[in-house]
């Protein structure tokens, strides 16, 4: 079978589904419809990207193309399923998804703050769609993103959160994504639209798990809209199996002095593709855009940024770290876009990558594009092994290879892990990375 005529039988399954899915109930006759028609018109035109494709050169699709899935089916969970997934005593509000489907049996939204909204985007999309319609699709493009137009083909089901002018939530709101998987790789495309009125101030959570080690594709897209002078501290957790697949597509939009500091901790996954993308739209916006990815095995992780400065006096710092183990892949490629009308802006950003293997290997490419001329803007990337000279220090004081390796390591990414403030997620951190500096691990330098 050639290529061309695989690809073409790919697509034409996501087209057999979506068909289904339009004769689903409430689902032909809705106000979002038509956009779901238009995003899959858009999908069919663009089809998946390939290597030839300069945002994609160095990550093949090749075994997402190569698998069959299906819409995840419904599936029933006890309660003590959740526990590992929880993430401790700093989450007041937890909406639990499975299989892509919102369980109001497994959610706890305890208090809210009055005229906060915290609940399912189906049902907001019935019940709120003044809410809704102005901001949904709005911010990202399914136009140029193929995985955006699937996404939003079939948006169905995931997360809204509404946060009213000058209200602050006093503990995170955590959205935990569980697949659940069967013997049939299985599909799910959770849609997150978040926003943030003026004045608010809130923290909130992104998690994506799985409890087996099953092959599957989660497809998600993240609308996160930040009000003037709002302030939100985000989180996006991937630990997914190492079998599945995960593309996530995150698009920050801030106004007029608003902050924002988001943090994409990478884990599971087989193949990883993070698209972050945040406009300052307004004066004054401030960002703080972190991550750090932890992989080994034939993991491959690949992460996308654009920093979009449209307004004057902006503020951006982003910092990437990756640690990379056995013959994992990374990829790193992040564009800071200075428009004409952005004077005065400052921004950096930093991509650093540790390898422990001599078969890993990270593809990183940094980019500035600045079109105006008071501003003060840097970056750089550095990629490296653990230097020989201090590990040789430490262990002539008496700490044995694994300890000094580990020591190392966490000193490493501890810039990132001390702005994470959710213990939990430290803490998930902490214990990938354990596992990844496990004695007798091969490839480890």
């Amino acid at each position: 079978m050639s290529l061309m005529v695989e690809v073409s039988e790919r697509l034409g399954a996501y087209l057999e589904q979506f068909s289904r899915f339009e004769r689903l109930p409430g689902v032909g006759d809705s106000w979002v419809h038509p956009l779901r028609q238009g995003a899959m018109q858009r999908f069919t035109e663009r089809g998946f990207p390939g290597t030839d494709d300069e945002e994609w050169r160095f990550t093949s699709l090749a075994p997402l193309r190569g698998a069959s899935f299906q819409p995840a089916a419904a599936a029933a969970i006890a309660p003590e399923t959740l526990e590992p997934f929880r993430l401790g005593e700093g989450i007041g509000h937890q909406l639990v998804f499975v299989n892509g489907r919102y369980s109001e049996e497994h959610s706890s939204l305890g208090t809210l703050p009055r005229g906060v909204l915290v609940g399912s985007l189906r049902k907001a999309i019935d019940d709120r769609r003044e809410l809704v319609e102005p901001h949904l699709t709005r911010y990202t493009d399914y136009r140029e993103n193929a995985f955006a137009a699937l996404n939003t083909a079939f948006l169905a089901e995931g997360a809204f959160v509404l946060l009213p002018k000058d209200s602050v939530m006093e503990k995170a709101i955590h959205l935990l994504f569980l697949s659940v998987p069967d013997e049939t790789p299985a599909v799910t495309h959770p849609r997150i639209l978040i926003l943030a009125e003026a004045g608010s101030q809130a923290r909130l959570v992104e998690d994506y798990a799985s409890v087996d080690g099953n092959v599957y594709f989660t497809n998600s897209a993240t609308e996160v809209v930040v009000g003037e002078s709002a302030s939100i501290d985000h989180y996006k957790l991937q630990r997914e199996s190492h079998a599945a697949f995960h593309v996530a597509t995150l698009q920050f939009h801030l106004g007029r002095s608003a902050s924002l500091s988001t943090h994409s901790i990478s884990l599971g996954g087989g193949l990883t593709r993070n698209d972050v993308n945040a406009v300052l739209d307004g004066n004054g916006g401030d960002l703080a855009l972190n991550g750090v990815y932890v992989v080994g095995g034939e993991q491959h992780v690949d992460h996308h940024t654009v920093i979009d400065h449209a307004k004057p006096h902006g503020t951006s710092r982003e910092l990437y770290k990756g640690i990379l183990a056995d013959h994992a892949r990374g990829v790193f490629n992040g564009r800071i876009i200075v428009r004409p009308d952005a004077q005065k802006t400052d921004a950096k950003q930093t991509n650093r990558n540790l390898l422990l293997s001599e078969n890993a290997l990270v593809n990183t490419n940094p980019q500035l594009e600045i079109n105006a001329d008071d501003v003060k803007c840097g970056h750089g990337a550095t990629i490296g092994q653990l230097d020989a000279d201090v590990l040789f220090y430490l262990r002539s004081r008496g700490l044995d290879p694994e300890t000094a390796r580990r020591l190392l390591t966490h000193g490493f990414i501890s810039d990132i892990s001390e702005r994470i403030q959710i213990d939990a997620i430290r803490s998930e951190l902490e214990k990938v990375l354990f596992a990844k500096l496990s004695p007798g691990r091969q490839g480890i330098v």
